[in-house]
Formats: C-alpha cells, structure tokens, sequence
C-alpha cells in the first residue's frame, strides 16, 4: 500500500500535519485494469469538524458510496490490479467532479442541506480544489502515466454505488454500467451478467454522463485512450462484507475478459 497524496489541515494549512487524500493499494499489480474508487471514504478531516450534520448523515449516502471500497479491494485482489481510492468524504468535494461544476462542494444533496458548505469564499474553495482535487487527481496521474506509456494499463474502471430510492423513485436495477462513445468494455461486462435472468442490468443507469459523472474517466482514461467503465452497485446488495465479496467474485472474471478483448 502507497500513501500517495497529502493534504493540509487545521485553519493555518501551513503550519500543520498532512493528512492523506488518496491510497494506492497493490501498486506493482499485474492486471491492465486500473480500478479508482473516488467515493470510498465518510471521513472528514479536522478542518471541517462534522459540517453541521448528525452522525446518521454522515454513515449515509450523501457522505460516500457504501460498499464501494469492499467491492474495489476484493477486485484488486482477484484480478491483481492496482487500486487508487480516496480517504477524504465527497461532502468536502466530489472527487467525480470538475471544479467548475457547481456541485463539485454539494450545498444540497438529495434532501439534505450541508451547513458547514454554504456560503464558502473563494479561498476556501481553492483550498479544497488544491489540498482534495488536485492532490487526488495528481496522484492518479503520476501512478497511470509510467502504467501507459510501458503498455501495461489498458482500461480504467471506476467503482460506485447507488442508493435503492432516490427522492422517492425506486431504482430496479441491481448494477448499473455506465460508458461514453467507447462501451467496448461495458457492453462485454453485460452480456456476462445478462448470463443471470435474476439479475436487472442497467446500460447507463441510475446515471449516465449526461449527468456529469464520467469526469474521472474523462480526465485519466478517455484522454490517454484506455478504455473506460464506471460501475454502480446498489448500495443495499453490499453493506455487508459477505455482499461486497459475492459481487467483486461475480465481477472479477467478466472484467477480466474484457480486458482481454480490448
């Protein structure tokens, strides 16, 4: 495990410790998938103390994507791939967003309205561009750049979770698989899982990048020409480790012959 990128805390960023933003696990990994976790994480640093929200708000979705992180880890260990995921909650900032978008720092998400996120001056905003979303971002990029040019990453792929209801809308889908002009990747993924009449399958749903949300594949996989996928579980199939275990099983050797096939 790399601790690859630190952030300043405290209110004088200077003068204080670094807190670490993004973890590479089983960097010397042998597969030619990437796997990034952006939403792995509820922790918020000192700086922001709890942002005005209860301890329910911040176990829940609005903090990070549960079982996210079990299901990467598990990936990373079945197919030997390196992993990089983030250690910091994306209600400081939303690592899947540019930082022109005005949702990059949710002031609302879902329902719920995030105090310690209002009304930010334009320092603040730059700390957290600079300390989270640069500090994330660069360390994705120093760690795939080496992978690329030496041939040995081929594809990207990006691990979600999304919640069963969503302001009062029932999503049915068991996993979503979300893809841009290249959905080489995603539609080889599909035909494995469609294998399974139980399973619902979603070709860009709950979201697609319509909705924003293929940022992270845009800057490091569609830019570098690798073959990008972002994945959605529904969050209540992996709360459990024994749930986040069956789907990185289910997964693992359809990403691994999609991979193949690139």
């Amino acid at each position: 495990m790399v601790h690859a990128s630190r952030m300043a805390t405290g209110q004088n960023p200077a003068s204080q410790a670094a807190e670490t933003v993004a973890v590479v696990e089983n960097p010397q990994g042998s597969s030619p998938i990437l796997l990034i976790c952006e939403h792995a994480s509820r922790h918020l640093p000192d700086r922001y103390g709890t942002l005005g929200l209860t301890p329910e708000q911040l176990e829940s979705h609005i903090a990070w994507d549960p079982g996210a992180l079990g299901v990467a880890q598990g990936l990373s260990r079945l197919l030997d791939a390196p992993l990089v995921h983030a250690t910091v909650s994306r209600l400081v900032y939303d690592l899947n967003r540019d930082p022109s978008a005005p949702d990059s720092i949710w002031t609302l998400s879902e329902r719920t309205v995030i105090p310690g996120n209002q009304d930010l001056d334009l320092a603040e905003r730059a700390f957290r561009v600079r300390e989270v979303y640069d500090a994330f971002h660069g360390a994705v990029d120093r760690f795939v750049e080496p992978r690329v040019q030496s041939g040995q990453t081929r594809s990207i792929v990006t691990i979600h979770s999304f919640t069963p209801v969503y302001r009062d809308v029932p999503r049915p889908w068991h996993i979503g698989l979300i893809h841009d002009a290249d959905a080489r990747f995603a539609q080889s993924v599909e035909a494995g899982l469609r294998k399974d009449p139980a399973l619902n399958v979603g070709m860009n749903e709950p979201y697609s990048p319509a909705d924003r949300v293929f940022h992270t594949l845009q800057r490091h996989a569609e830019r570098r020409g690798l073959s990008p996928l972002m994945i959605e579980i529904r969050n209540d199939l992996i709360r459990t480790q024994d749930g986040q275990a069956s789907w990185a099983q289910r997964l693992a050797p359809l990403l691994r012959e999609g991979a193949q096939e690139l």
